[in-house]
């Protein structure tokens, strides 16, 4: 054997480069104050990464967050939310190889079906992007009145949405998400407990998409562990469960949330490949309607 040959094979094998996943909070990627984390596998069973398992403190830091950037994501002008929006789907396309990747490591798919479900993703972003300034128009209206007033209907953000996100580790994840955010509210998302890469990937490119720090929040870990938690903060002000699947769950979650009156939107299992109309828009939006004098 050749000098150059020994070599070769007294040379150790390169070792992986095991990576874990953190939390998407206020803008920051910490990890989960309890430490806790879980393994991620591919559907042939091989090791893909770690994700963070959120603890209900970390929920409620979510929740802080999200309340922290309410007031300015609501404020800004719906023409600037769905620059932002439209920026989001632009920052996916970019990564579009990435998720496709992690679409056929994690969830199974073939490398074609996982390409067309990134675009998906992407035009979805885009459809509700072009919604940002046209739904006030829509759900608003000048009401006749008997008197020499003005009264006008206008919608507004209901606050802090807490969302259960689908199975659907990434067209359903954006389908459930974009509606909330474009029509001012902020929310914390609790990812696919079984489909987490795909998510935190998106909240890295959120972080590089001029959404500002706390617009949406994302947590990986146990379904159960913190649904029920959002769901009962009295600093949440609307709950989407779509990705419930455990009916007791859901009912557990409804309990807990009917203590400050949120709005619900129960467990659905949606096509999200047919293109949405505006009921998730509409959702999580109230109606706020004004007085004004007519001027002689």
């Amino acid at each position: 054997m050749s000098k150059a040959s020994r070599s070769d094979a007294e040379r150790p094998s390169r070792l992986a480069v095991r990576k874990t996943y953190k939390l998407f909070i206020g803008g920051a990627f910490p990890r989960s104050e309890s430490g806790r984390s879980y393994v991620v596998s591919s559907t042939k069973g091989d090791f893909l990464a770690n994700a963070s398992r959120a603890s209900r403190k970390d929920a409620r830091d979510a929740v802080s967050a999200a309340r922290k950037a309410f007031p300015g994501w609501s404020g800004a002008t719906p023409y600037n939310r769905g620059q932002i929006l439209y920026r989001i789907a632009e920052m996916l396309e970019g990564r579009r190889a990435q998720f496709v990747a992690e679409l056929v490591e994690v969830g199974g798919l073939s490398a074609k079906k996982a390409g067309e479900t990134v675009d998906a993703a992407v035009d979805r972003l885009v459809w509700y992007a072009g919604w940002s300034d046209k739904i006030g128009a829509v759900r608003g209206a000048a009401n006749p009145v008997a008197g020499p007033y003005f009264n006008l209907s206008t919608p507004e953000p209901t606050g802090v949405v807490a969302v259960v996100a689908p199975e659907d580790p990434l067209l359903g994840l954006v389908s459930v998400v974009a509606p909330v955010v474009v029509t001012g509210n902020t929310c914390v998302v609790v990812a696919s407990e079984r489909f987490p890469l795909p998510s935190i990937t998106l909240a890295e490119v959120l972080a590089t998409s001029d959404l500002p720090g706390g617009v949406v929040n994302i947590l990986t870990g146990r379904t159960a562990e913190l649904a029920p938690g959002l769901a009962a903060h009295m600093d949440v002000n609307a709950l989407d469960l779509t990705g419930v699947g455990d009916p007791e769950l859901a009912r557990r979650c409804e309990e807990e949330a009917a203590e400050n009156l949120k709005r619900v939107l129960r467990p659905s299992t949606p096509d999200w490949t047919v293109e949405p109309d505006i009921t998730r828009m509409t959702a999580f939006l109230e109606t706020k309607t004004v007085w004004h004098p007519v001027g002689i």
